[in-house]
């Protein structure tokens, strides 16, 4: 499933992981602005027929960015559906959009309303349990979220097989952890 590609209908969107700048200490500081300044960016695609999420950090929410990022996780005739941001325009799907900006969340059946619940399950974890996801790791927590999503329709012991699956041959040593 991981390198398969998404198709059918899909919903893509973008969000931002990261402590809020009132909130940092003095030293930590960037006062570069608000909303995403020093915060990393994370794109994903909700498939809606199977519920499965492919999330990734990325380097910026840059048009060719995005471009790319879809057309690693879907195939060619898929329909994509996302918010209005201008990232999305002239992506080569069939693109249909709702806008966020005047207040439309759902049209008919253009929404990004699963892939949204999926970011504030993650963020969710973010506030409540890690409290600090450093850009260094951020891939680590994305992917163990997605997986948890992706593994939600099984039962407790296929969950369980699939965790010790996905962990054979995968270490991660106290020295890359910390590592300067």
């Amino acid at each position: 499933m991981e390198n398969e590609q998404f198709y059918g209908e899909v919903e893509a969107d973008e969000t931002y992981i990261g402590g809020k700048e009132p909130n940092k200490h003095a030293s930590k500081r960037l006062n570069a602005g608000r909303g995403a300044v020093g915060k990393t960016a994370v794109a994903g695609v909700l498939e809606r027929d199977s519920g499965q999420v492919k999330a990734q950090v990325i380097e910026n929410t840059k048009r060719a960015t995005l471009k790319q990022f879809l057309a690693e996780t879907t195939k060619d005739d898929t329909i994509v559906y996302t918010d209005e941001s201008s990232s999305y325009v002239g992506i080569p799907r069939e693109h249909h959009t709702v806008k966020h900006s005047v207040g439309e969340y759902v049209n008919g059946e253009i929404h990004t309303n699963g892939l949204e619940s999926f970011w504030s399950m993650l963020k969710r974890g973010y506030m409540g349990t890690y409290h600090h996801m450093s850009p260094k790791h951020l891939h680590r927590y994305v992917n163990e979220f997605a997986g948890r999503h992706n593994n939600r329709p099984l039962d407790t012991r296929h969950q369980m097989a699939a965790i010790v699956r996905g962990s054979i041959g995968k270490q991660l040593r106290y020295k890359d952890l910390i590592g300067q």
